[in-house]
């Protein structure tokens, strides 16, 4: 395997040079116990400072640069720059990147937080669309080729579209038809592809942004791939971006100290997909197909397919490695669900009121061992299934809907997050005078600061728009739930923070 960075890392420890820089540990000899003995001598020897045998990220013209004109080439990009501060970072740098002070972006209202931290770097106006919203399973959609048509036929002077595919739960956008839209109209088709690092390696799997058309995509190599946690890659492609540009961008938001062993990681996760990535891929499928195989003999629970959605609610395609199943006919919460799985020794990647996530890799196939893990899950999840027949049990969710049947609010809750209007620019916002009032008496007021409920870290509102008594009502209903805050000052939702007019 070709590791330019990783090799360069392995002739530099073979040197046993004498480190008289930083860091202070010195190669590991000051790091305290019992760090020092779970992370190993050699990884601490590779937590140096810059070298010139090893590179500079912001002036890539050895083995840095080597490793990342790689990864462009097995992705299909004319450029790729290693992020070491997360696809937080990489989502910062295609919006600084995209768009100039003022511009206009096509943002779905169901994007990542890190969105509205990019935005507030770039001083760009966010357009706001709704994506499809998936009734059956509380969960949203995608945003549909009409929608970004709509939108640019009510603002002409959009200059980007963000698009977050695929979503959390898999479910993939119609990529190519959206950047044919948005190029249509000289805009930037900008993706966060964090959860599709290897997308494109197997025809049962959604086609890539790259190969669709988009002219950015921020992945996460560290959710699906072999890298250490925090590391993405920052993928740009086509004449509507200045690769340039892009460089100096990053290089902005990069830490003058990044981490080797993220970078070596990134580069080894890459290398893993030019030897094998198909096998790698197929690996991945027959973990998570069995998985679903024997999840799907549980009467009552429903694993999402993509039967269920694709050809929907702006779906696409799905990558069926993301195993959702969906409580709504038992008498549990996800969350409910998931504490009882992690009682079991069992930890899932996400959890909402109706579902729960289990993300599965190539990491997983290993045959015996893992069909001692999937007896273990389904072992343990039988153990919440409702005493009889689960069909004819009344779930604590359709108890729910009786009681909202007759409520001005029944709407709102069965249709997902509520919009609400957008009062203020989120810079005017962070930059504002705040003060703090308690939440049930806020509405009206122009919110503050970010609310999320994660994961999957999607805002119920935002900096710069105006609290509503439904915001508020939501707010409580994910809290009775037990969705961990994420976002406020005030992690218990008592208070809020809003702009003091």
């Amino acid at each position: 395997m070709k590791q330019p960075l990783v090799e360069a890392m392995e002739r530099y420890l073979q040197e046993q040079v004498y480190p008289l820089h930083t860091p202070g540990h010195k190669g590991g000899r000051g790091m305290a116990e019992p760090l020092r003995s779970l992370l190993g001598p050699a990884a601490l020897r590779m937590d140096v400072s810059l070298m010139s045998e090893l590179d500079d990220i912001h002036a890539p013209s050895g083995c840095i640069k080597a490793a990342q004109e790689e990864a462009a080439r097995l992705y299909g990009s004319d450029a790729c720059f290693m992020a070491v501060n997360g696809t937080t970072g990489a989502i910062h740098a295609m919006l600084m990147t995209a768009l100039r002070p003022g511009d206009k972006v096509l943002i779905p209202r169901n994007a990542h937080r890190s969105v509205m931290g990019g935005l507030i770097l770039a001083d760009a106006t966010p357009v706001y669309v709704q994506p499809a919203f998936i009734k059956e399973f509380g969960l949203q959609g995608q945003v549909t080729p009409e929608q970004v048509e709509e939108a640019f036929a009510q603002h002409s002077d959009l200059k980007a579209v963000l698009l977050t595919s695929p979503n959390y739960f898999g479910m993939a956008a119609d990529v190519k038809k959206i950047a044919e839209i948005a190029h249509a109209h000289d805009a930037a088709l900008l993706v966060d592809e964090a959860h599709g690092p290897h997308l494109g390696f197997h025809k049962s799997f959604p086609p890539s942004a790259m190969q669709c058309g988009a002219d950015m995509a921020a992945q996460s190599t560290h959710k699906i791939l072999g890298a250490l946690t925090q590391s993405s890659l920052l993928q740009v492609k086509g004449t509507r971006i200045d690769l340039q540009h892009a460089a100096d961008v990053m290089s902005l938001i990069t830490t003058t100290s990044p981490n080797y062993l993220l970078m070596g990681s990134l580069d080894a996760a890459r290398a893993q997909l030019v030897e094998r990535g198909t096998s790698m891929m197929e690996d991945a499928l027959r973990a998570a197909r069995l998985l679903r195989s024997e999840l799907e003999k549980m009467q009552g629970l429903k694993v999402i397919g993509p039967e269920d959605v694709v050809g929907k609610y702006g779906i696409a395609s799905m990558d069926i490695t993301k195993v959702a199943i969906n409580l709504r006919d038992w008498s549990i919460s996800g969350v409910k669900a998931a504490e009882a799985l992690r009682r079991d020794k069992i930890a899932v990647e996400l959890v909402d009121p109706q579902n729960v996530l289990f993300l599965v890799t190539y990491a997983d196939w290993a045959p015996v061992q893992w069909q001692e893990t999937v007896t273990r899950i389904c072992r343990s999840l039988r153990k919440l299934a409702p005493a009889n027949n689960p069909l004819e049990a009344r779930s604590a969710w359709k108890v729910r809907e009786e009681e909202l049947k007759n409520s001005e609010k029944a709407e709102a809750l069965q249709m997902g997050i509520p919009l609400t209007e957008t009062a203020a620019s989120l810079r005017t916002v962070f930059y504002g005078k705040k003060k703090t009032l308690p939440l049930a008496e806020a509405a009206g007021c122009i919110c503050a600061e970010a609310i999320s409920f994660y994961p999957p870290g999607i805002p119920v509102i935002l900096p710069g728009e105006r609290v509503t008594e439904e915001i508020i009502h939501w707010c409580a209903v994910m809290k009775k739930q037990g969705l961990p805050v994420s976002g406020p000052a005030d992690v218990t939702l008592r208070t809020v923070r809003v702009l003091d007019e």
